[in-house]
């Protein structure tokens, strides 16, 4: 199966966003349209084609294309107006081609659209990869060695992805370069101040303060995902190794540390929040220590062991940044855009993030 969870903020309850279902009211295109585009752009093409869409993939919304022969996945942006340099499919179907050349485990893309002539907004088709997808980082049913190897094999694919150079694989020019921290905190501190329907924190307010004054030293850029965790891999069915990653939406340049430090948060965070493992039996379930885990990235990557100041740095960087994401959801909610369940334990759990970052970021 292949599925994507383009709200880096989910986790509470993320395994309803497994599977798929009938196309949603408001989702629906012209089937016929979307067949005979397939017909002329993907090679060995053959209909007829149904249709299913993905419970995940809220923001570029996800379907399942089913032949006779095989299955395909398509991403599409949503029709309408949208934000400007938000659902950008022409990027996610740019970074998966040039991993998929480079010999990264990524879906093989067949093709972009680019005409809203044909389903109305722009939209890509990939391969579909076939394996399971972990909803839980804690992996249940499995056993620690399973486990263990799990985890390695997560490790070493976001370390594989930071040791590619950019410039090599055609994406030089895929990000910015320069000041990644600096540039993502002064982003979210704007987007904090700027709901004031959401309020003001004194935890994130320090953090404003504070953050700046503990930013890494620059190196060169690397492709950070952005959103690595155990359910946006694709994973064998019999052995533990990645066959896939996902949901590249929010892909770009940036700083290695902040994206593996992302990944690694979830050491710190409650299971209610991306299916966090504080408090987890780590030894007991066969997961590494978070320490561990980074040392073992670190020598995959052929870095130094990192002093803990920079990485409680790297770790109160993301738990602000998914702070500030919570703030944004907290202020929609208050202007009645966002009156799901998930919305509301999002916006309950916005103090708790900016406290644990602050927290971290002094004894660190």
């Amino acid at each position: 199966m292949v599925a994507t969870s383009s709200d880096m903020s989910r986790g509470d309850g993320a395994a309803v966003s497994a599977g798929t279902m009938p196309v949603r009211e408001g989702s629906a295109f012209d089937e016929v349209r979307l067949q005979r585009w397939l017909e002329e752009n993907v090679a060995d093409f053959a209909g007829p084609l149904a249709v299913e869409q993905f419970r995940g993939g809220q923001s570029n919304p996800t379907f399942k294309l089913v032949t006779p022969k095989r299955s395909y996945v398509m991403r599409r942006k949503p029709p309408g107006v949208t934000v400007p340099g938000a659902h950008a499919v022409d990027r996610e179907a740019w970074v998966m081609t040039a991993l998929s050349r480079a010999g990264y485990p990524v879906a093989r893309v067949y093709g972009l659209c680019a005409d809203d002539d044909v389903l109305g907004s722009w939209f890509y088709v990939m391969e579909h990869v076939e394996g399971r997808i972990e909803w839980d980082s804690t992996l249940p049913g499995s056993t620690p060695a399973l486990r263990a190897a799990h985890y390695d094999a997560m490790n070493g694919a976001i370390a594989a992805l930071h040791r590619i150079v950019p410039n090599e694989i055609g994406l030089g020019d895929f990000g910015k370069h320069g000041n990644y921290f600096e540039r993502q905190i002064a982003r979210w501190a704007r987007q904090y101040i700027a709901d004031p329907d959401a309020g003001r924190d004194e935890a994130m307010d320090r953090l404003l303060e504070r953050l700046p004054s503990r930013i890494l030293p620059d190196e060169a850029p690397r492709i950070v995902h952005g959103d690595f965790r155990c359910d946006n891999l694709i994973f064998d069915p019999c052995a533990p190794r990645v066959r896939a990653v996902l949901d590249w939406e929010l892909s770009t340049l940036g700083h290695p540390l902040a994206d593996f430090a992302y990944h690694a948060m979830v050491y710190r965070l409650p299971a209610d929040i991306i299916s966090g493992l504080a408090g987890a039996d780590l030894a007991g379930l066969g997961i590494p220590a978070e320490r561990e885990y980074l040392d073992s990235y670190c020598e995959r990557v052929g870095r130094e062991p990192l002093a803990e100041p920079d990485w409680a740095f790297c770790i109160a960087f993301n738990l602000f940044r998914l702070a500030a994401i919570y703030h944004g959801i907290k202020g929609r909610m208050i202007r009645g855009n966002a009156a799901s369940l998930h919305a509301q334990t999002r916006a309950n759990n916005f103090p708790l993030l900016t406290r644990m970052a602050l927290q971290i970021l002094e004894e660190g």
